[in-house]
């Protein structure tokens, strides 16, 4: 990898992050969410907001995909001398998260409430690929010590795996109670504590991705 390619995750991550939180402020705004906890989903499916999410995400997507390759070749290239880990696991790892890549594509471009099913589907890809990329990736930085990486590096990452993991399950759970498709939520209509709860695991699990790519930038200098 050449000098300054670390500029490549931690634009993913600042990029990411800055999708998220406009979209979110204009959305709130514009009144077509309340403050407290929308789904992210939410914060992208009404004009404005949406055609910020979507382009946002978008982008977002394609400097996923730039730093799983560079970080597939960079992997590539350290196993040539410690040999550290079997190829196909890092083949395995990086079709994974393109997977997941194409999901945040198919989130960006079908709004929640317009296509929801081609929607949910691209939500759960994204999120279940995402979630078994970084524990792979947690585990190749394990294999890869102490050449490699710190212990505590492994560390770090190993527990964003564990808590995106963790927050992953009751997401699925919690949104397959909630019966409605809706963005308007108000505190106690139906189905709100199952929209609340999944919505807070939902943005674990997507700020648990941007800190994970945010221990690459060391790796990636």
């Amino acid at each position: 990898c050449m000098p300054g390619v670390a500029f490549i995750p931690a634009l993913l991550v600042s990029w990411s992050s800055a999708a998220f939180i406009i979209s979110y402020v204009i959305a709130v705004l514009a009144g077509h969410v309340e403050p407290l906890v929308p789904y992210i989903s939410d914060t992208g499916t009404k004009p404005p907001e949406s055609g910020v999410f979507g382009f946002m995400i978008n982008i977002s997507a394609l400097l996923a995909v730039i730093t799983m390759c560079i970080r597939y070749l960079l992997i590539e290239k350290q196993n040539e001398s410690t040999h550290f880990i079997r190829s196909s696991c890092n083949m395995l790892s990086l079709c994974i998260g393109l997977v997941g890549c194409v999901g945040m594509g198919i989130v960006a471009t079908f709004q929640e409430l317009s296509v929801p099913s081609v929607h949910d589907i691209g939500a759960l890809v994204a999120f279940g690929s995402g979630v078994v990329y970084i524990t792979l990736q947690s585990i190749i930085s394990y294999k890869s010590c102490p050449k490699w990486n710190t212990y505590l590096m492994c560390h770090i990452r190993m527990a964003i795996s564990v808590i995106s993991c963790i927050a992953f399950i009751p997401m699925i759970v919690f949104a397959s109670e909630v019966s409605m498709t809706k963005i308007d939520w108000t505190p106690g209509e139906k189905d709100y504590t199952y929209h609340f709860m999944s919505a807070i695991c939902e943005w674990t699990v997507a700020f648990g991705f941007i800190f994970f790519f945010l221990t690459f930038i060391r790796d990636f200098q």
